[in-house]
């Protein structure tokens, strides 16, 4: 009996270490329903093309990724969270867009010491005070890219600003970073609805200001109807638009066309890059998908690779968990952006780049690189974070 009870016991111990190293689950919760479910696509699709590349695996395990839809919704995020963590018991999450999502999921995933790799949302909450070891972003803090507008717009010498941005943490540090960098006169700062679609008030609002420049943050089908109605109200005659580079970004440029034209905007990505890794990925990516590739997926994919590299250097011991938050911290993998590395808060140091909506040599309506406007860019929060 005492045998056969220590055979047990034996057998026991050692089961959940082979079930860890067997396979993986990745949570992929994001919005991929109503006017924001472009931008979770693309982040779906970039992550896919990311598992593909690694034959279908992370760190030489196979994964299961199982994808939930938040609707862009904080409780429907919350409530599909925990079933991902308690039913599924998913070793990574990963996919959400929008921050007020994020900051509604956050306190499930850290409380279950989950890794939470953001491939897009990136409040400064968590890039502050509220940094947190089982945080990381491979996108940006959401102040960079409106900081990178702002310290062009001053450079290229607008002296009068109209601002626009939804009601919601990402578009409060929106006009947060992008008044970090412009000290002109800001004639109106205006607010909407987290999912507006429709701008007559704001556009007569905008008319009446006489502003020489405008910059937007409406992200996916917002940016959308309003560069439409924008233009259609006659006010790109006078009025030069800019924006992040999610608002000018492959998507948006695709549903609305010609009207962008001559719009500048910032990201730390574009298509034309020249890196191997890069060009492997835009290429890939519109023979699966047939369509450019949007910073939003080139973050999914990069996400995937880190996963990959952090599994990978702990030899698929996820259960160790300091172990794989160190090899998620400073894991080595070819981003498609060139050479990548994480702050203290882990949020990226990076450079950010001008860019521009033109014709290509193929005729199509898309962006092009004029230059860098940032070099390894650190954001303005990191000096609140008590990690090391």
């Amino acid at each position: 009996m005492k045998k056969t009870l220590a055979a047990v016991a034996v057998s026991l111990a050692l089961l959940p270490a082979a079930q860890a190293a067997d396979k993986l689950k990745v949570g992929f919760l994001s919005t991929l329903s109503g006017p924001g479910a472009g931008l979770g696509v693309d982040i779906r699709d970039g992550f896919a093309l990311g598992l593909k590349h690694n034959g279908g695996k992370l760190g030489g395990l196979p994964v299961e990724v199982v994808t939930a839809d938040d609707q862009q919704n904080p409780e429907v995020a919350k409530q599909s969270a925990e079933r991902l963590i308690k039913r599924d018991k998913v070793d990574f999450m990963t996919g959400i867009v929008f921050s007020n999502v994020m900051l509604a999921v956050g306190p499930s995933v850290f409380d279950a010491k989950i890794p939470y790799i953001s491939a897009n949302a990136g409040p400064s909450q968590y890039a502050g005070e509220q940094c947190n070891p089982y945080f990381f972003n491979v996108a940006w803090q959401n102040d960079n890219l409106h900081e990178a507008v702002g310290k062009t717009v001053a450079e290229k010498g607008f002296k009068k600003l109209v601002l626009l941005a939804p009601n919601y943490p990402a578009g409060k540090d929106a006009m947060t970073g992008f008044k970090r960098y412009y000290k002109g006169a800001v004639v109106e700062e205006i607010y909407t609805k987290l999912g507006q679609l429709d701008y007559a008030a704001e556009l007569a609002q905008a008319r009446a200001a006489k502003p020489d420049a405008m910059y937007i943050f409406l992200p996916g089908g917002m940016g959308i109807n309003f560069i439409k109605q924008f233009v259609g109200a006659g006010l790109s005659k006078d009025v030069t638009l800019f924006g992040p580079g999610f608002s000018a970004d492959e998507d948006v440029v695709k549903a609305v066309g010609e009207p962008m034209l001559g719009m500048f905007n910032s990201s730390h990505w574009a298509h034309d890059m020249d890196n191997p890794a890069n060009k492997k990925f835009v290429a890939d990516f519109l023979k699966d998908y047939g369509r450019l590739p949007s910073l939003y997926a080139s973050q999914g994919y990069d996400a995937a690779l880190l996963m990959n590299a952090a599994v990978r250097d702990v030899k698929g011991k996820v259960e160790d968990k300091p172990a794989l938050l160190k090899a998620l911290k400073v894991a080595k993998f070819d981003s498609v952006r060139g050479p990548f590395r994480f702050n203290r808060n882990q949020y990226p140091v990076q450079d950010y780049y001008l860019r521009v909506v033109t014709k290509d040599g193929q005729g199509r309506v898309t962006n092009r690189t004029m230059g860098k406007i940032f070099t390894q860019h650190e954001d303005a929060y990191v000096a609140a974070c008590k990690m090391s």
